[in-house]
């Protein structure tokens, strides 16, 4: 019998752990736990990590998994990378459903960088107002330049002291709009943003209305994973899976 493990932390995920709930298939849905009270599926659902790709291969057999959809960020290189590997090791059918890259349009002014290091290699030496769109995990890394004003937007508030000496955390939790991307910006001042090419509808915000207010981007490339087939929307998604619940419903 098929039965679908469900990586997530995306929007993507969370629309297709409803329409798998709506079709009735056994499947159910992984939240790596580094977001506090995060939104709950339509699916059963662990919490926390497998411990690397032996406790992944483990998991896969002893659940009996016969399928698994990597709907992770895509920048949580190292549990894409794992699935990889755990998938070809247990014989169980991977697919990624990841959303496309974002590709600049006229009026935009970012600057592509390989990685977080390169990022914080790319901030000029001058003292500026920096929206570090990047999460909570990479925050240290750019401790390095303390002369810049840092504005972040976190889903959870911080615990403890941020590692930033000069810094301002804003709690919320996306899709964000335009509008309120633009004010954002106005109200701190901002004059440079680093974000990660994250790709998708509800974090683009930040980019047109940098657009808007010709605020230049250093945009992060996305990490290398391993081939596997990427799929782009849920339909695809079901599309792929189909064969196999094909063959149930007419057993």
């Amino acid at each position: 019998m098929t039965r679908i493990l469900v990586l997530g932390g995306t929007t993507e995920a969370m629309k297709l752990a409803a329409t798998l709930s709506d079709w009735g298939v056994d499947a159910v849905f992984s939240y790596a736990g580094r977001t506090n009270n995060p939104t709950m599926p339509a699916l059963p659902v662990r919490m926390g990590g497998f411990g690397g790709v032996p406790g992944l291969v483990q998991y896969l057999r002893d659940e009996g998994i016969t399928h698994v959809v990597d709907a992770t960020h895509p920048f949580a290189a190292q549990m894409s990378n794992n699935a990889v590997v755990a998938c070809e090791e247990a014989g169980v059918e991977l697919c990624a459903l990841e959303r496309g890259p974002w590709r600049n349009k006229p009026g935009d002014s970012w600057s592509h960088v390989e990685d977080m290091a390169g990022a914080v290699e790319a901030l000029p030496e001058s003292p500026r107002r920096i929206f570090l769109a990047i999460g909570r995990q990479y925050l240290s890394d750019f401790a390095g330049k303390p002369q810049h004003f840092y504005l972040l937007r976190l889903v959870d508030a911080p615990e403890g002291d941020l590692p930033l000496p000069n810094a301002v955390a804003v709690q919320a939790r996306g899709p964000f709009t335009e509008a309120g991307d633009k004010a954002l910006l106005q109200e701190h001042k901002i004059d440079l943003i680093v974000a990660k090419n994250s790709g998708g509808v509800g974090a683009r915000a930040k980019l047109d209305a940098a657009r808007e207010l010709g605020i230049p981007v250093i945009l992060i490339d996305r990490p290398h994973i391993p081939t596997r087939p990427i799929m782009r929307t849920v339909t695809d998604v079901m599309d792929w899976l189909d064969h196999a619940l094909s063959d149930e419903v007419g057993a």
